[in-house]
């Protein structure tokens, strides 16, 4: 009881007691996984370092789908603009890669604001299907022959390995997972910082109240506009990194299934949660891990199969996502402590 003794003396005390409680776990969490690259292999540096990407490109999403209320099955365009734009920086423009991760952000900022501006006019199924031919479209338009010169075509693109920068003896890998992880924690900073304010409470009003944030004065067109356009951006960043780790870039690694791949991971983690864009990136490198093995060990070449019917599974037997049920377990947690003490 001392507990709730404590929160009902003084509540403010008790928040701030609460936010430095957070404040350390996340400090804690972040140098654990600095820690990481000094002391796995390549292949498991490689897989996390895609853990961390899929994180970046699952929560700009996640702001539009789950905060904003507009559902997108193209963001994959997204993350292949964030591709080739890193590619075309570094090999024609030779922009060092640390500065041109965030400039393709930048472009993917501008390009989704823009489209974003007249998919305005569509809402539900309709912007669905007007996402979907953009995601189905801009691979195509990567093989035209007018721009080839700078994409590479059919064939694609490679990109030399970067130096580390500011001599650290580190290799690539670990400088670009390491460099990974604080993108991705700013970019959580950022949005969470977003959302907990006013403009944060505008986007989640214009998604549950479209007429009621409307009439409050709130302008709903200006608002799904720049969450698209700031979700596009995330999304870039993403995919700027994820060219980085392969070191190439082609039209046939951005299909349609990786927007699916991405409505999938916030499906799984969690719709409208922050974290649950780690648990879904975690989810997808471990459900695409266990289906290969599953497949080959049924002998099967029905991947997506098993692939369906294990996500099929999950979705029904946890429909509230791995962020949804950590936070029914940290509940049960709580309810139990005061009693404890």
């Amino acid at each position: 009881m001392a507990m709730v003794a404590a929160k009902l003396a003084d509540p403010a005390a008790h928040d701030r007691g609460m936010r430095r409680g957070k404040s350390l776990g996340l400090t804690v969490l972040l140098s654990g996984a600095a820690v990481v690259p000094f002391v796995v292999g390549d292949f498991q540096l490689f897989k996390l370092t895609n853990v961390l990407i899929y994180a970046i490109a699952l929560l700009g999403l996640n702001i539009l789908v789950g905060y904003n209320g507009q559902i997108s099955l193209g963001h994959g365009a997204f993350y292949a603009i964030g591709a080739y734009a890193v590619a075309i920086l570094m090999v024609y423009l030779s922009v060092p890669h640390w500065a041109a991760v965030p400039a393709a952000g930048l472009v993917c900022l501008v390009v989704g604001f823009l489209f974003g501006v007249p998919a305005l006019r569509l809402d539900g199924m309709y912007l669905a299907m007007l996402t979907f031919t953009f995601g189905a479209v801009l691979p195509t338009v990567a093989k035209y022959k007018g721009v080839e010169q700078w994409t590479g075509g059919s064939q694609g693109m490679g990109l030399d390995e970067p130096a580390v920068p500011f001599g650290l003896p580190l290799s690539f890998d670990q400088w670009l997972y390491l460099f990974t992880l604080f993108m991705l924690a700013g970019l959580f900073a950022v949005a969470a910082n977003l959302l907990r304010g006013n403009v944060g409470r505008a986007i989640v009003a214009v998604r549950d109240h479209p007429i009621a944030a409307q009439a409050m004065g709130i302008n709903t067109a200006m608002y799904k506009a720049v969450t698209f356009g700031v979700s596009a951006m995330y999304t870039g960043i993403a995919g700027a990194l994820a060219a980085l780790s392969i070191k190439y870039v082609a039209p046939g690694l951005f299909g349609i299934f990786v927007s699916f791949g991405f409505l999938v991971g916030i499906a799984v983690g969690g719709i409208a949660s922050l974290s649950g864009a780690i648990y879904g990136a975690l989810f997808l490198q471990v459900l695409l891990l266990a289906v290969g093995v599953t497949a080959r060990s049924l002998h099967t070449p029905h991947v997506y199969a098993v692939y369906g019917v294990t996500l099929i599974l999950f979705l029904y037997f946890v429909p509230g996502g791995i962020a949804g049920l950590v936070c029914k377990f940290a509940a049960r947690i709580r309810q139990r402590t005061p009693d404890a003490t």
